[in-house]
């Protein structure tokens, strides 16, 4: 049986493939519904430290939800009004609302990441785009809202007039413009695309899962927070971390000189 979304695993790296390249990897049901299996899998699997998510072929990353399974469905009178989350819906929760995920996410994106599509990459913690990469949020040209986050990611990256600017004109933006405006870590020529995000992920991979973890979840847990409110509020992961081997691992490797073997425990 065919699948929409192919998973594959390399040592401490998963990587997540949207699998719909004749129809640019729009989402439709049942993608919604593998996903939430592979998001699940990659929660819960140890031996996973970091993630890939891409699009298949080389037009795009996603253009979003499928409009056309959604107008057939209206038309079936099957589909019911939507609004902001997906709760109640295929693939519930889907990773744009996993808010407990602690493992660093990279997508790497080449073509059109529209829509949906976009919203998944802004719920990355990493984008690595090629030069040809095109982001935005059309989703008012066609009486509906970005309401997988979209509205709420973009305003919180973005200064709020840019962003507004983007959501309710649906206007794109080039990947050169994108990463000026800090929504990408780094653009290069899509030739190098697979390089720079393994490098990316090198990087990631040389660290220690845990403390990367635990700046993941401290990070985004206090956004909203004052410094000083920051300082005083406990983090499960850094929790881990802080009573883990890892943490007395790494300056023991540093002090002999060697590589650190991190256990993640």
């Amino acid at each position: 049986m065919s699948t929409t979304v192919e998973y594959s695993k390399t040592g401490h790296l998963a990587t997540i493939t949207l699998n719909r390249p004749e129809v640019l990897n729009a989402m439709n049901l049942r993608m919604h519904e593998e996903l939430a299996e592979i998001w699940d899998d990659f929660e819960r699997d140890d031996e996973i430290w970091v993630g890939v998510l891409t699009g298949a072929g080389d037009r795009a990353f996603s253009v979003g939800q499928d409009l056309k399974e959604l107008a057939a469905r209206e038309d079936a009178g099957v589909a019911k009004p939507s609004t902001f989350g997906s709760r109640g819906r295929p693939g519930w929760p889907r990773l744009t609302e996993r808010f407990g995920l602690t493992k660093p996410l990279v997508a790497r994106v080449r073509g059109y990441a529209l829509g949906g599509g976009f919203e998944l990459a802004l719920a990355c913690d990493l984008i690595i785009a090629a030069d040809d990469a095109r982001f935005g949020l059309p989703e008012a040209r066609l009486g509906l809202v970005a309401g997988a986050g979209g509205v709420f990611r973009l305003s919180r990256q973005l200064p709020v007039r840019t962003a507004l600017g983007h959501l309710m004109t649906g206007r794109q933006l080039g990947a050169r413009r994108a990463h000026e405006l800090g929504l990408v870590n780094e653009v290069v020529p899509a030739a190098e695309l697979d390089d720079c995000v393994g490098s990316w992920v090198g990087d990631l991979l040389t660290c220690a899962p845990l403390a990367v973890r635990a700046v993941k979840q401290a990070v985004l847990t206090s956004l909203d927070l004052s410094v000083e409110q920051a300082f005083a509020t406990r983090y499960p992961c850094e929790e881990i971390r802080m009573h883990s081997e890892d943490a007395r691992e790494g300056p023991r490797a540093f002090a002999e000189k060697r590589s650190p073997r991190w256990q993640a425990r």
